[in-house]
């Protein structure tokens, strides 16, 4: 397995609107499309594109959401993990976890549509890392 795309920086944010206002207001940015909730995950989502990748911003849905540990720790929010494309999510993952990774949970569908699972960051050099199928319109 080789390094994938970088598809996106997710930033965990206590408020997407006022991120997207700050993003707007330092870099001209506009929102991918509206922000939506990922119930399953816990979150609410709204991508911002860069040039080469995007920006996932991140909001906790509820007190039970994953990123609310992360908040409380960074009130103001900040980066919460990178996000890798991989042509085959599963070989992927059985790859990860044959090196002894920790891998966080089985594949699930993550904001783009496809599977995606997490690598614990302590087998990351500290870094959470997501790991997403491709976009179909990625192969085309």
């Amino acid at each position: 397995m080789k390094l994938g795309r970088l598809n996106h920086v997710g930033v965990a944010t206590p408020s997407i609107e006022n991120s997207l206002a700050l993003y707007a207001r330092m870099f001209g940015a506009e929102p991918h499309g509206p922000a939506f909730d990922l119930p399953a995950q816990g979150v609410r989502v709204c991508f911002v594109d860069a040039p080469n990748s995007q920006i996932e911003l991140i909001e906790p849905l509820g007190d039970d959401s994953p990123i609310v540990k992360f908040l409380e720790k960074n009130p103001l929010g900040g980066q919460h993990h990178v996000c890798f494309e991989v042509s085959d999510i599963h070989a992927a993952k059985s790859e990860f976890e044959a090196k002894g990774a920790r891998v966080l949970g089985e594949p699930r569908i993550g904001a783009h549509g496809t599977l995606v699972f997490f690598v614990h960051p302590k087998d990351m050099g500290g870094v959470l890392t997501e790991i997403m199928e491709s976009p179909p319109q990625a192969h085309a």
